[in-house]
This record gives C-alpha cells, structure tokens and sequence, in this order.
C-alpha cells in the first residue's frame, strides 16, 4: 500500500509575532505537535482537532489544541487538492478567552 503524500505546513508571517507572547519554552512543543497532527490528516476530527464554527478570526476553518491542559490553540485552515496546511494563529487559552499575541479574540 503507497504511503499518502504529507501536507506542506506553511505559517503565516503574524505566527512568529504569536510565539512571542508565549514562553520560549513551549515553543519546541508547539511546533513538535503540529507537525505530528497536521501532517498526514488536518481534517480528520479528533479529541483536540475541530472544525470551528464560521465565521472564525484570521479566516481559520480548524482548530487544534496542544500543550500542557491544551492551554494552547492553533487556527489552521488546508487544500486538500495542493496538500497544504496554512497555519494562520497560535494562541493561549484561558478560561473563555482565547489570547492571540496578547489580545482577545472570539472563537
């Protein structure tokens, strides 16, 4: 059996101003979970991978959470006929709120 093609796993340019408000020492974890979760199936609804609800903020389709509590969010969205992934937030989750670059945004 041919084994899939992976998706590329592309961030947008604000992700790296999103990591900055999170302590450097989650970002290995971060970037470690993404690639194990997105790679091969970013639209397979899982326990921390959903379809968010639209209109969502930074014209995201898919969320995924990580980190320790899945304290963290990824806003992703993917072409599935191009393979691709594009990453378009990363954010901290606190209570309700959802902290993008340390300002709020509604899910």
């Amino acid at each position: 059996m041919a084994r899939k093609q992976p998706f590329d796993l592309n961030y947008d340019q604000a992700t790296k101003k999103h990591l900055r408000a999170i302590e450097a020492k989650y970002h290995s974890l971060i970037r470690a979970e993404i690639e194990e979760q997105l790679q091969f199936e970013p639209g397979k609804e899982t326990r921390n991978r959903k379809p968010l609800r639209q209109p969502a903020p930074f014209e995201a389709t898919w969320e995924l959470c990580v980190g320790p509590d899945n304290c963290f969010r990824v806003l992703y969205a993917f072409d599935e006929e191009h393979r691709e992934v594009q990453i378009q937030a990363i954010g901290v989750k606190e209570g309700n709120r959802l902290l993008v670059a340390g300002k709020d945004v509604e899910l």
